[in-house]
């Protein structure tokens, strides 16, 4: 019975379908599952944006990464959130020949920079296979660090993307006005990049499109109360939309509130197309090309 019921997933996950549920049959039944048909190529899914080195992963980090090209999974950018953070990320992408990295600091973190530290930031900005600078913003979610200590070191690091001509992957919570004051005063549109996890709506939706940046959408796009993310999604150029995760955060229906894995992005790719009137295989094939364009891989 169990291996009929991962027999089920599996053709779930043939049409699209594939979650943290799968995972486990794969760990319990490895020989029901034969490898992805697809050739490594625009046909498979790019996570633009995951934190493979948080501890959610630490008792299957290796088997899941190495399961990823199998289920479609064709590349990850894992992103640095601390200097700590940035340091695993940058022994990922080593590990891995498919995970790529990006280097910075999340604004809750900002208090630990100094110049000493930003000097360092440069230097392994220019490693192999690190892509970009993040993630960096604004995050008035929280009282600390001050907004003021925040706006510095994101100048900052929007200052060192320029320096290094990388794109860069912004944060912003709860700061709207003031992520897209600083952006447009730093000319943030010559230096490129994505919003990552984008929250707000069509109005700020536009500002950022009109600068090129792309929208990372993720999760949140299948919740019953994402109606905004929908109509930003429905507004929005399929040209500019890339896939991420954000895990092991903000897993998709059905696998809300389970930790979350780029296993769960068909669900996103699936919920995007039927906003768009296309297939799920168009919006991975599309995306896909977009994530190339936005790391200039």
């Amino acid at each position: 019975m169990e291996r009929q019921i991962c027999r089920l997933f599996l053709l779930s996950s043939a049409h699209g379908g594939a979650c943290a549920d799968i995972w486990a049959c794969i760990k319990k039944y490895p020989g029901n599952f034969p490898k992805n048909n697809q050739k490594e190529g625009h046909n498979m899914i790019f996570d633009t944006h995951a934190h493979y080195d948080d501890e959610a992963f630490q008792e299957d980090r290796d088997e899941l990464l190495n399961s990823l090209s199998t289920h479609g999974i064709e590349a990850v950018v894992n992103v640095g959130a601390s200097i700590q953070t940035t340091k695993n990320t940058l022994e990922l992408m080593k590990k891995y020949p498919f995970v790529y990295g990006a280097v910075g600091v999340h604004p809750s973190e900002t208090e630990e920079l100094n110049d000493n530290l930003m000097d360092w930031l440069k230097h392994v900005s220019g490693e192999k296979k690190v892509v970009a600078i993040g993630e960096i913003g604004l995050d008035y979610y929280w009282k600390e660090p001050d907004p003021e200590i925040q706006k510095h070191w994101f100048v900052r690091q929007l200052q060192l993307a320029r320096e290094v001509k990388l794109p860069v992957i912004i944060h912003s919570r709860d700061a709207a006005q003031d992520t897209l004051d600083i952006m447009k005063a730093e000319k943030a549109g010559e230096i490129g990049g994505v919003i990552h996890c984008f929250s707000y709506g069509t109005e700020m939706a536009r500002e950022y499109l009109n600068m090129g940046f792309y929208l990372g959408i993720g999760g949140v796009v299948t919740f019953n109360n994402g109606r905004k993310l929908k109509e930003v999604v429905e507004y929005m150029p399929l040209d500019r939309i890339v896939l991420e995760t954000d895990c092991p955060y903000l897993s998709p229906v059905p696998n809300r509130g389970k930790r979350n894995s780029s296993l769960n992005l068909p669900y996103v790719a699936e919920a995007i197309s039927q906003i768009k009137g296309i297939s799920p295989e168009e919006v991975i094939k599309i995306t896909n090309q977009n994530a190339r364009n936005l790391y200039r891989l």
